[in-house]
């Protein structure tokens, strides 16, 4: 079984990887090139959106667990009508997403309390990224689709192939042409164009069980409630979450640039480091699924058990290496690395960095609630994170003994009390799992 989660999880690691090699690029291409106000405007805007774009992966996400119970009980009639009332339903959701972002980008950055130095370099990064919101709908769709039926290869290549094709625009629009904080953005958007069209056209080809026969394209409401049962808990369990980063952003920039810029290189190393726990938790709600759908309990209640000795092992591996290489890490975004930037990002990977064990259970406890059909229990651990996180930052921040250590020392706070209300939940009904109770 846990060789079984690991193949399956590998290429999803890389995956995600390679996605976050799209804002990483960004960031050490700006960091270089264009100096720290332009540095913390992309990493600003990193957070806004990713907060955008956590609801189109939420609702991807969601979808992809309905797929999978229907693929694992051999049900293709319900996946096939499943498939396309998912695509409809989101791509509306994705549709009305960006054009509502694009009236309201100044209020939004008006609420993020923008410093006046960096604000108009956030506005023209924003403006050009939002353009390319439909196509990651458009992949993160299809790369779940795919995972759903067993295949997270495919997903790894086109994110390979665009990547490589970010990095490569990137050095060009920026350092060759001095295109500045547009050109990061615009080499992003293509990117993503390529990824998404990419595997949307290889899906629909290579894949003819995946294919959409007229008899299926209808709306029937019992699979338009399944999916939303589904789709919008997942999908407000991730966008709660990077709300909650939102406003975490906000507090942040009060600090002003030298904290904001800081904190985009650390979030970025951050990210890239549990990462991996991130992508095996969502294989494990792969694999709990599909044995949820085969009505195969036991094999649930015996990987649970190695899923976690298996992230909690990883986390504690990476936080030693964090820990260790936290100043080489941070300077590596910086052509003149600040102290002050340096200390700053140093002091939160060595807050945060020591736990990321805690991120690594809750990612496995959201998978295991979203496989085993309680989607609303994810979505409960998420606001227990996130409300503890915010709730402590914005109490004790402002406090001059506590200062911007309290955001970082609120982060892991949340998720260890997520942790604990997850494993005393999952104790009480582990027994029942299966039973209808």
């Amino acid at each position: 079984m846990l060789k079984t989660m690991l193949i399956f999880a590998l290429p999803m690691i890389l995956g995600n990887l390679l996605q976050q090699v799209y804002n990483i690029a960004d960031t050490m291409v700006v960091g270089r090139f264009l100096g720290a106000e332009a540095l913390a405007a992309v990493g600003s805007a990193y957070t806004l959106m990713t907060f955008l774009t956590s609801v189109i992966i939420g609702l991807c996400m969601g979808s992809g667990a309905v797929f999978s119970i229907a693929y694992g009980a051999g049900n293709q009639q319900e996946l096939k009508k499943s498939i396309w009332v998912s695509f409809v339903f989101v791509g509306i959701v994705t549709i009305v997403m960006n054009a509502a972002v694009f009236i309201w980008t100044r209020p939004i950055l008006k609420l993020l309390q923008i410093p006046e130095e960096v604000y108009p370099l956030m506005y023209q990064y924003i403006r050009i990224i939002f353009s390319g919101i439909l196509f990651v709908f458009l992949y993160n769709f299809f790369a779940c689709l795919l995972r759903a039926v067993g295949n997270s290869v495919v997903p790894l290549w086109f994110l390979a192939v665009s990547s490589v094709l970010n990095i490569i625009l990137d050095l060009w629009f920026v350092a060759g042409l001095g295109k500045g904080v547009e050109g990061a953005a615009a080499a992003t958007v293509i990117a993503q164009m390529a990824a998404g069209i990419g595997i949307a056209v290889y899906t629909l080809w290579r894949v003819p069980v995946l294919r959409i026969e007229k008899q299926y394209m209808r709306m029937e409401k019992s699979i338009l409630n399944r999916v939303m049962q589904y789709s919008v808990l997942t999908c407000a369990q991730q966008s709660v979450m990077n709300f909650g980063i939102l406003m975490i952003q906000g507090l942040v920039n009060s600090f002003g640039t030298v904290i904001m810029a800081a904190f985009a290189v650390a979030v970025k190393i951050d990210t890239l480091a549990y990462m991996p726990a991130q992508e095996f938790g969502n294989a494990f709600s792969l694999f709990v699924s599909q044995n949820y759908g085969a009505r195969k309990y036991e094999r649930i209640r015996k990987a649970s058990g190695m899923a976690v000795k298996v992230s909690v092992s990883f986390c504690l591996v990476i936080s030693v290496i964090v820990w260790i290489f936290a100043a080489p890490l941070v300077e590596i975004f910086l052509t003149d690395p600040q102290p002050a930037i340096v200390n700053a990002g140093v002091n939160y990977l060595h807050i945060e960095g020591v736990f990321y064990w805690g991120i690594g259970c809750l990612f496995l406890l959201y998978g295991l609630y979203r496989g085993v059909e309680k989607p609303v229990m994810s979505l409960v651990l998420t606001v227990i994170s996130l409300g503890t996180r915010v709730a402590l930052a914005y109490l004790l921040a402002p406090m001059p003994q506590f200062g911007v250590n309290a955001i970082w020392w609120a982060i892991p706070v949340g998720w260890i009390l997520a942790d604990v209300t997850g494993f005393v939940y999952y104790w009480r009904i582990r027994k029942n799992m299966g039973s209808g109770q």
